[in-house]
């Protein structure tokens, strides 16, 4: 099985190691990149070449961030031009998971969301059942 590229998102350095820590240990993936807000990662996406070892296979979003929410990220995401690129499965991950319902964050672009505190497993499985 090819190892897969992951993107944290997230403006918590604290979540980005934990999350990116889980995903090792999973060792289901070869490279992960965490980024501090929606616009950085939208950025690195827009600028990336278009081949399987550049493009992730998955992004997690945390909802509430500086400079660019992940919902706002996510609809970034679903509109851009290049159909590879906004197909790429989207988990959102929230703190407030009571003010959304699932269809907000379908709505937004989001195959699935996670609520914190993080469950791991539930991490990895959900990961694995988008990146497979």
């Amino acid at each position: 099985m090819k190892k897969k590229i992951i993107w944290v998102v997230d403006d918590d350095a604290i979540y980005q190691i934990i999350i990116n820590k889980i995903i090792q240990k999973s060792d289901i993936f070869s490279e992960s990149a965490s980024f501090k807000n929606g616009k950085e990662a939208i950025n690195a996406l827009k600028n990336s070449i278009n081949d399987v070892d550049s493009i992730p296979d998955i992004i997690l979003l945390d909802i509430n961030m500086p400079v660019m929410d992940g919902m706002d990220c996510a609809r970034a995401v679903r509109a851009l031009a290049d159909k590879k690129k906004a197909a790429i499965p989207m988990i959102a991950i929230t703190g407030n998971a009571r003010n959304y319902s699932m269809d907000d964050f379908k709505a937004a672009g989001f195959n699935d969301f996670l609520a914190k505190p993080l469950n791991f497993d539930s991490l990895v499985s959900q990961v694995k059942a988008l990146t497979e």
